[in-house]
């Protein structure tokens, strides 16, 4: 789907409320959001850490976007030389490099990110490394089983977690593979099934999902059914993230300096776990 496509897509369906839930996969995010109240509560983190990983990007104007435009922009506006010091104009959509997804991205009244709680940017970290399939399929999904094959491995998901996915699409960022676009502009990268969205909804555990691709939603998806069942429920997600894998599957904790901007639907995060 073109990009201009995406964008008239996305805003009429923010219209109303109601299309949130139209189609087979909405209708099932319906139903999880049926039962689900607030965002669960990170459980207490440990105070100290012997490791700490990076998981930002450096954000510069050659980054890859959803849309293959730049999307953001440095102008000096006071230099050292002559005025004594360094100072740039910013101008930036809200959505570039590592950053935040807040349920106001695709809801009409949800949270802005300056109305999410200190609490909820910090919180276990589960991550789901989907590596083998993606290696084989760029348009692999993390699925309910991938979800249950970790609980399986490590026990229940923490109350209040972040759950990434690990696709290793991140080593891609300074290629034109990270977006992976066809001739026909359809993007192909690895991302979150609804159905897996549905699950953690269910279970009312995981508070955040977090990507290390251009979106929540698999690269070639036609209707955002992530976002539109996963932001609405007053969950946030994190894309673009780096260095997953220099985590364990579990136990680490993701802190997220979120920008306390009023109204802001997301922006740029420095984002990093320590364990």
């Amino acid at each position: 789907m073109c990009h201009h496509c995406v964008m008239e897509t996305v805003k009429s369906r923010m219209l109303s409320r109601r299309d949130l839930f139209r189609g087979s996969a909405a209708a099932a995010g319906a139903a999880a959001l049926a039962s689900v109240s607030a965002p669960p509560r990170a459980e207490a983190q440990p105070a100290t850490a012997s490791k700490w990983v990076d998981l930002t990007h450096e954000l510069h104007q050659d980054f890859p976007t959803f849309s293959g435009e730049p999307n953001i922009w440095l102008e000096p506006k006071y230099k050292i030389d002559g005025d004594g010091y360094n100072l740039n104009y910013w101008k930036l959509e809200e959505h570039c490099g590592t950053h935040m997804d807040a349920p106001l991205h695709f809801s009409k009244d949800g949270r802005s990110v300056a109305e999410l709680e200190v609490g909820e940017l910090v919180a276990p970290l589960v991550i789901i490394d989907i590596r083998e399939k993606a290696s084989q399929n760029p348009d692999a999904q993390v699925t309910p089983e991938d979800i249950d094959v970790w609980v399986s491995k490590n026990g229940d998901i923490p109350q209040g977690a972040c759950v990434a996915m690990l696709s290793g699409w991140s080593e891609k960022v300074n290629s034109k593979e990270f977006r992976n676009a066809d001739d026909k502009g359809v993007m192909h990268f690895p991302a979150f099934h609804v159905e897996a969205t549905n699950k953690l909804l269910e279970e009312n555990r995981a508070a955040a999902i977090a990507v290390d691709t251009l979106s929540l939603d698999f690269g070639p998806s036609p209707d955002f059914a992530v976002h539109y069942s996963w932001l609405p429920a007053g969950r946030f997600g994190i894309e673009c993230v780096a260095n997953l894998d220099q985590l364990p599957a579990a136990g680490a904790t993701i802190v997220i300096g979120a920008p306390k901007i009023r109204q802001a639907t997301g922006g740029p995060a420095r984002v990093f776990a320590f364990y």
